[in-house]
């Protein structure tokens, strides 16, 4: 199987994350996306999350009917700073026939040198690099450290491109703690089981 490996916190999920979901899927020929709810991001450590169970289940909810996507909680079960390498090396002991795909955002090339294990997280999956329209190249360069030349070109013809979508967990959150509508920005069951929750009206943003 080719297996797309989305991690993030999804705090709440969006649906810009179920559009970089669905585009890679299609563009890239995917069986299975796998969604990935972070415990604690490393680059995230100072923020408040939603309870990660909460977070996951709004995940399932979102993606619920969708043959092809479903939800991975391991991370959350292992607590604690959640690795990108540490995820990608148990999914590939459990699945070493399957390939694997790391669903990543243009934006985070250039932190890619500073995740752990960058080099062996590449060995682990390729990387398919997402890039709104209208949004300057990626950079590239960023691989060239754990990539050759024909494996940098391979990652360059994979890269997915998808429409702009202007919607952010964070804005979503501060419309829910301002009292403001979310309505059409996340599917109507991940709205109400925020209302029904409680979630984000008195969180730190």
């Amino acid at each position: 199987m080719r297996i797309g490996v989305f991690g993030g916190t999804f705090n709440p999920v969006h649906y810009g994350h179920l559009l970089v979901a669905e585009t890679c899927r299609e563009q890239c020929e995917l069986d299975e996306v796998w969604w990935v709810p972070a415990a604690t991001p490393p680059h995230k450590q100072d923020q408040t999350l939603a309870d990660g169970r909460q977070r996951a289940e709004m995940v399932e909810l979102a993606v619920a009917g969708h043959p092809a996507m479903r939800v991975l909680t391991r991370e959350l079960e292992r607590g604690g700073v959640s690795y990108t390498v540490d995820t990608l090396a148990l999914i590939r002991d459990e699945r070493p026939d399957d390939q694997l795909f790391l669903l990543m955002g243009a934006d985070s090339l250039v932190d890619l040198p500073t995740w752990r294990q960058p080099q062996r997280i590449c060995e682990l999956a390729t990387p398919l690099v997402v890039s709104r329209a209208g949004s300057p190249e990626p950079h590239w360069e960023a691989f060239r450290p754990f990539c050759d030349n024909d494996r940098l070109e391979q990652l360059k013809q994979l890269s997915v491109d998808m429409p702009i979508v202007e919607l952010s967990s964070t804005r979503i959150r501060q419309a829910v703690q301002s009292g403001r509508s979310i309505r059409f920005q996340t599917p109507r069951s991940v709205e109400e089981y925020i209302q029904a929750n409680g979630l984000y009206r008195r969180q730190p943003i």
